[in-house]
């Protein structure tokens, strides 16, 4: 059965929970990473945990993954944003893989700071993946044994400064700024029974409370399993790193028509990013300061909820 965990600080210190009905249960021990708490806990081990002792109000929600784990990401997984990206769902035979800086990471309740240079500033709801063991040579996973990978499940929002990683090619500094990762606010831990459910999860995503990303898990392109073992062969991955599995569509970035990128393929740099600034700049979904991005994902049939990831934006300097 599902387990809801929950990294905090309270009076000072920092502790992990099981979170349940609004109540958190302290669990024994510490642990300075993610990896330290997966290495003695799983939804077995903490499935009998309950009566809590603190209200999850009183205390305050950090990321479930820590700052020295891994945080790879795919890029254009749901054949919908692959459209309004610009790129033919046909063509793109490929993963599309990148990285963000860990030091992205914040709690789900946390701010996320606009950086004075940054206008377009976007959203991606994602379903994020935590693993439970080390990948250090290529292996072959299937749906079978994909349970010997995944610990847990996350909520991840990719916020995306695309006046940077379009403009610039840069993927990594554009959706690296400090606070542009909230992570949480529960892992929920699953048993192997449960592991299918990462096929049945519904996504959503709003702004100052109108919808603006819905879809589900099934949609995805590249699956978790199908993505493992492409990534194996690459490079390590440790107990505790994190992958986000990409955005369903619905972001505030709008891509001109292949006709209109032919186009502006002809115009200087200069001239052909100032265009692009100025289609942008038209539209009203881009955050701002004091904007409200909420996000959840859940399967109602299965009982899993991984709560709901809360953050205003504001401006940086």
């Amino acid at each position: 059965m599902s387990v809801n965990v929950i990294r905090y600080e309270f009076e000072g210190a920092i502790r992990w929970g099981v979170a349940k009905a609004g109540l958190v249960t302290p669990i024994d021990g510490e642990y300075a990473t993610t990896a330290d708490f997966l290495k003695v806990h799983s939804a077995q081990t903490l499935a009998g945990v309950g009566g809590g002792t603190l209200a999850e109000s009183s205390v305050r929600c950090l990321s479930p993954v820590t700052r020295n784990q891994q945080f790879v990401c795919q890029g254009a997984n749901y054949r919908q944003h692959m459209i309004e990206s610009g790129l033919n769902p046909d063509e793109k035979t490929y993963n599309m893989i990148f990285t963000k800086a860990t030091s992205c990471m914040t709690g789900a309740y946390e701010p996320v700071i606009r950086p004075a240079a940054v206008k377009l500033l976007d959203y991606e709801v994602e379903l994020g993946l935590v693993f439970s063991r080390d990948i250090t040579s290529k292996v072959r996973v299937t749906d079978a044994n994909l349970h010997e990978f995944i610990a847990g499940i996350v909520i991840v929002n990719d916020y995306s400064a695309r006046d940077v990683q379009i403009p610039q090619m840069q993927f990594y500094k554009g959706k690296s700024f400090r606070s542009f990762g909230p992570v949480g606010p529960y892992l929920c831990l699953l048993d192997a029974s449960e592991i299918g459910v990462l096929g049945e999860l519904d996504l959503q995503l709003s702004v100052n409370g109108e919808i603006r990303q819905k879809d589900n898990t099934r949609n995805l392109v590249y699956g978790p399993a199908e993505t493992l073992t492409e990534l194996s062969g690459v490079q390590d991955f440790h107990v505790g790193d994190l992958l986000a599995t990409g955005t369903p569509s619905g972001c505030a970035l709008s891509v001109p028509s292949p006709g209109k990128q032919k186009i502006a393929a002809l115009l200087p740099e200069h001239k052909k990013w100032a265009m692009f600034h100025k289609i942008q700049l038209k539209r009203t979904q881009y955050l701002k300061p004091g904007d409200v991005v909420e996000t959840s994902i859940r399967c109602a049939e299965a009982g899993i909820d991984l709560g709901v990831q809360r953050n205003a934006v504001v401006q940086g300097v």
